[in-house]
């Protein structure tokens, strides 16, 4: 396993953290800002003017994976230092094009989509022109398990009958969010894994009701947010079929395995963002008569964030190249492992973070109360510890059958 990064990574890497710095860190609160202004989800002009930035710098769609003719068409391990790079300040993966959830949803209708869907619908979001949201889990159900679903999908002559309520439905809070991938059963008699489909719903079709936003610790994730929406008698065209009736579970599986790779870089570059944080609180503090960075335990704590934040970044880096070279369903038990661990490893380096900074580190002035909520709230997204630690210690298991 080489993990060095190619000539063509090292120099988007560098062009890419000379834009962070020089366009994205200073801009921050302006950020935030924006979207209290904009009414939380409305359109943030200083969002649409770093997009044109970024467009122009040539660091668009660096997500999608060979083959593409969207972007530079990065392996999973060269787009790693990429993403981690984003991953520092949670917001600016949209400034390149290359946030949750539309990064599935790109790779979703690039695979899977007609040539009709691809024009309607794939184009504008590679554009930066629209934004997408992904439906499938539901509060009824658990979710953990998507045979669970519920949500209706029914043949009606020309057209397909949508009913059902979905929740934590990512991006659909967005103004710009117009079209959603929604999963649901379309035969609730055939194999557990044949009962579920895919469609596409654009969000104006009579019959969707955003119901609410739902928030993480307090936190509502403007303008992106987390929906609750009621389907009742939505009606779309056949055509709006992705792969056809019954494959479903198979597009959710091929959709998830990049997404959780992207989550856990993202994690590491928010990890390293907080150590940064509390090595500066701690030379900089004095309690006790001696600086914070000479007390024992946060001499502990320091060291033991550095070995935690560069073992996960070692294992993502091989379920990256593991990706590459053997292809996602070979790697589904080192994607499982980081889907683990980086979370795990976020949280717990960021809530040392946050307990250097005393009581300003649970408050808005600094980003680690958000950090660390996002972090957490990742060790539930596509997929909780659970249901990966299952996968993984079944996957060990059968190598002794």
């Amino acid at each position: 396993m080489d993990f060095t990064h190619s000539p063509r990574a090292r120099e988007l890497l560098a062009r890419l953290q000379g834009f962070l710095e020089e366009h994205v860190q200073p801009n921050e609160m302006r950020y935030h800002e924006q979207v209290s202004e904009a009414g939380r989800w409305g359109e943030v002009p200083l969002l649409g003017q770093l997009q044109a930035l970024a467009r122009n710098a040539g660091l668009w769609n660096l997500f999608l994976p060979p083959p593409t003719t969207h972007g530079p068409g990065l392996t999973n391990l060269e787009y790693a230092p990429l993403c981690e790079a984003m991953g520092r300040i949670h917001w600016s993966s949209q400034v390149f094009n290359c946030s949750a959830p539309d990064t599935g949803n790109m790779e979703t209708l690039e695979r899977f989509g007609t040539d009709a869907q691809k024009r309607e619908w794939l184009e504008p979001l590679l554009a930066g022109e629209i934004r997408s949201a992904f439906a499938m889990t539901e509060p009824a159900v658990a979710s953990s398990d998507a045979t669970n679903i519920e949500t209706a999908i029914r043949r009606d002559g020309d057209d397909y009958l949508i009913n059902g309520r979905k929740w934590w439905t990512s991006g659909a809070g967005d103004e710009r969010c117009r079209i959603f991938i929604l999963m649901g059963k379309t035969d609730p008699t055939a194999p557990r894994h044949r009962q579920q489909s895919m469609i596409l719903v654009p969000r104006d079709t009579p019959g969707v009701r955003i119901l609410r936003p739902l928030s993480v610790f307090g936190y509502d994730d403007a303008p992106h947010g987390h929906m609750e929406i009621l389907f009742e008698d939505v009606r779309v065209p056949a055509q709006n079929i992705l792969l056809g009736e019954g494959r479903g579970f198979e597009i959710a599986q091929a959709r998830l395995g990049p997404g959780r790779i992207h989550h856990c870089m993202r994690l590491i570059g928010l990890a390293e963002r907080a150590l940064e944080a509390m090595c500066r609180r701690a030379k900089g503090r004095v309690a006790f008569g001696k600086p914070l960075a000479e007390q024992g335990v946060t001499l502990e704590r320091i060291a033991e964030s550095r070995i935690l934040i560069d073992q996960a970044r070692l294992l993502t880096l091989r379920a990256a190249w593991m990706m590459d070279t053997v292809g996602n369903k070979a790697a589904k038990a080192e994607i499982a492992m980081i889907k683990v661990v980086a979370p795990n490893m976020a949280c717990q380096v960021i809530d040392w973070a946050i307990q250097l900074h005393g009581a300003a580190g649970v408050s808005q002035d600094f980003a680690l109360a958000a950090s660390y909520a996002h972090a957490r709230k990742t060790r539930l997204a596509d997929g909780p510890d659970e249901v990966h630690r299952a996968q993984i210690g079944k996957l060990e298991l059968a190598r002794y059958a």
